[in-house]
């Protein structure tokens, strides 16, 4: 078995880079010195987007965030007929992260029990909540990390890699944010 995978990079500061990373293609990255000030920030950011539909995967850190009373929350796993249509209509999705890759300021989710895809992938604005202990170098120091952890199961059936807001050039070239997904990806990075 060859030896395992160690990355030609060196970040003397994984989280400095991420934000780097992700703020140079258009994503929002707020940081917090402990889980509940992300919570707080949470909260904070959706008053400021003035939501009132909140989709949510069933993951953590998600479990404890404080409700808001003003705001209807669909949590995936529940109600399943109903998520796409919530998720269509939400003004925010919430998710938490597998892996954050600094290199390229990447958020990986993968699928599995109460974590849907729609959640980052329908409303306009997509919150993730992420822990530093996620933080790794790049793409191939994280598949090698996840194919020791995971060799002994299946693996997922969906992996997403989000690096900032949905974007396309198709036409004329030129530039357009959320035609295809999220106007607005928003990482609250949490020690």
């Amino acid at each position: 078995m060859p030896p395992p995978w160690q990355s030609r990079r060196d970040f003397p500061d994984l989280a400095a880079r991420f934000v780097q990373a992700l703020t140079a293609v258009k994503g929002e990255v707020h940081q917090a010195d402990s889980l509940a000030a992300a919570y707080d920030l949470t909260n904070q950011l959706l008053r400021q987007m003035e939501a009132e539909k909140v989709v949510l995967n069933d993951e953590r850190p998600l479990h404890n965030l404080p409700r808001l009373p003003h705001i209807t929350y669909h949590q995936v796993g529940q109600e399943e007929a109903a998520l796409r249509d919530f998720c269509a209509r939400a003004d925010a999705g919430l998710t938490s992260a597998d892996a954050a890759l600094a290199e390229t300021g990447t958020i990986v989710l993968t699928s599995g029990p109460g974590k849907s895809r729609l959640a980052s992938l329908l409303p306009p604005v997509h919150m993730a909540l992420v822990p530093t202990a996620v933080l790794t170098t790049d793409l191939f120091t994280w598949t090698a990390s996840f194919n020791r952890q995971r060799l002994p199961q299946s693996p997922p059936t969906n992996l997403n890699f989000i690096s900032g807001p949905s974007k396309t050039a198709d036409i004329e070239q030129i530039m357009a944010v959320g035609v295809h997904g999220p106007k607005r990806f928003i990482v609250i990075l949490y020690a």
